[in-house]
């Protein structure tokens, strides 16, 4: 069977696809004259104003370059020395920051094993357990992702359910939130929706993630407390997270929560991975039998289907020893590009 052409927007991951329109116009928009450094500009205090307005309080928020910079800042403000971090042995920051955590903060991991990459209560009670023995860090935080590397989400009652049993062990709760408006657009797709499992769920700090949703670079971070976040403002410079164009990440971010767009962004790569699960979970040996809770996908594909489809229209691996990938969409992907990387699907596993 002959091959169709090869979908222009791949499928590897969210973080192929450009910026949409309107952060452009944004970043056009704060291009025009002098500003202030540091954060001192008037687009950076309208963003950090929006993020109030998004949560419906005063709010402590900072901006820094990207993902890891942004769980470092926020961790960084939560911990002190002799502390560990409690998390998924799915979580970004202990399988893909190359260890800038462990390294930069000085602080131990205890990655716990998690099948879907969901700590649970208990998870955090046997943690607790290493408290008040002077020959082991002291588990002080708590790292969640929402939504997880698996694809998988908690909901607002399992979030707090976290949160009430770490700050009941004497722990503070971060949430690294890469993928937050593909998270928002799943659980009810409002601000209400958002703030049901961050804030009013007892979320101490939130990585607010915009990379993977529209915008061009820069991360926010998010304190539900300002007082936890006074700290961080010189920990930020400490770690290399302070920009100094400010301006151009917050215009980004101003461009992101007007209209919520954050969501609708994250709805459409949700829908699209939705799509391309109705058009290919038909093969069985795909292995696709529940549709994604977001936007990615996690197939088998033998070798030489496998090979043949990345050379095609590329996309990563996940676990070798299984055959697995993930196909993962972006804001931008269209149903036909769904319809026709789907052809070339069933084109290499008919042949």
């Amino acid at each position: 069977m002959s091959m169709p052409l090869a979908p222009e927007r791949w499928f590897a991951s969210d973080n192929v696809a450009g910026a949409h329109p309107l952060v452009m116009d944004a970043l056009t928009r704060a291009n025009a004259g002098h500003a202030l450094a540091y954060g001192l500009d008037p687009t950076t205090k309208r963003a950090e104003a929006a993020f109030n307005n998004l949560f419906g309080r005063d709010v402590r928020t900072l901006f820094v370059y990207g993902g890891t910079g942004a769980n470092i800042v926020a961790l960084a403000s939560l911990l002190q020395p002799a502390e560990a971090v409690v998390c998924s042995n799915w979580a970004h920051i202990s399988v893909d920051e190359t260890g800038a955590p462990e390294k930069i903060l000085g602080a131990k991991l205890i990655d716990l094993p998690c099948v879907d990459a969901k700590l649970t209560p208990d998870h955090l009670r046997d943690a607790a357990r290493a408290r008040g023995n002077p020959h082991h860090a002291q588990p002080a935080v708590v790292s969640i992702t929402q939504p997880t590397e698996l694809g998988t989400l908690y909901s607002p009652a399992e979030v707090r359910a976290l949160c009430d049993t770490a700050h009941e062990l004497g722990m503070l709760v971060h949430m690294d939130g890469a993928r937050i408006g593909n998270a928002t657009a799943a659980l009810g797709g409002t601000r209400a929706a958002l703030r049901s499992f961050t804030v009013e769920a007892g979320v101490d700090v939130l990585s607010f993630g915009g990379t993977k949703a529209g915008i061009v670079f820069g991360e926010a971070v998010v304190w539900f407390d300002p007082r936890r976040g006074q700290r961080a403002e010189y920990l930020r410079k400490n770690v290399t997270q302070l920009h100094s164009k400010m301006r151009y990440i917050s215009a980004q971010y101003e461009a992101l929560l007007h209209d919520d767009l954050f969501i609708s962004l994250g709805r459409s790569a949700n829908t699209a991975a939705h799509s391309l699960f109705a058009a290919t979970h038909h093969h069985p040996v795909l292995g696709l039998t529940t549709p994604p809770a977001v936007n990615s996908l996690f197939p088998t594909l033998p070798t030489p289907a496998r090979q043949r489809l990345q050379e095609w229209s590329f996309f990563w691996d996940w676990d070798v020893s299984t055959h697995q990938v993930r196909w993962m969409t972006a804001w931008d992907v269209s149903e036909e590009d769904v319809a026709r990387f789907a052809a070339g699907v069933g084109s290499v596993l008919g042949s």
